[in-house]
């Protein structure tokens, strides 16, 4: 069985962000020269996410303001934030929107289902953040 790992760094300008990250995949699988396995993409932070969906700019904002209600930012808001941080809304939405996604992988490719795509969301960013890409199969 071959096994294959690599990163992507993310730094982005906003605090809140949806990255399509598809490709920077689709590219790590082709390195690995895994043609049958499974694909593994896991945000390495805890205030950020990985997540598949439709790549559709109406959706994401969705996404956006259906998390601000759950958990909106505030400093006032949460315990959390009494430790000096300004961040424990961006906990709630990562631990809502998921740490990974495993996709399959066939004939060397990414094995997703129609309109599928894999993104990275970021909570609390405008600071440089680890992707983990972990490739397994023959």
């Amino acid at each position: 069985m071959k096994s294959y790992t690599d990163y992507l760094w993310l730094n982005t300008k906003n605090r809140y962000e949806i990255v399509n990250i598809t490709s920077q995949v689709e590219d790590a699988v082709r390195k690995s020269g895994v043609k049958e396995g499974l694909c593994l993409v896991n945000s390495m932070h805890i205030t950020s996410s990985v997540l598949i969906n439709d790549d559709e700019r109406g959706l994401h904002q969705d996404f956006s303001e259906w998390l601000e209600k759950l958990a909106p930012f505030g400093k006032e808001k949460y315990k959390h934030n009494l430790t000096g941080e300004d961040n424990a809304d961006a906990h709630l939405k990562r631990t809502i929107m998921g740490r990974e996604a495993v996709v399959a992988i066939t004939s060397g490719k990414l094995d997703f289902g129609p309109w599928e795509q894999i993104f990275y969301g970021e909570f609390d960013g405008q600071r440089k953040k680890r992707v983990l890409i972990k490739i397994i199969g023959e």
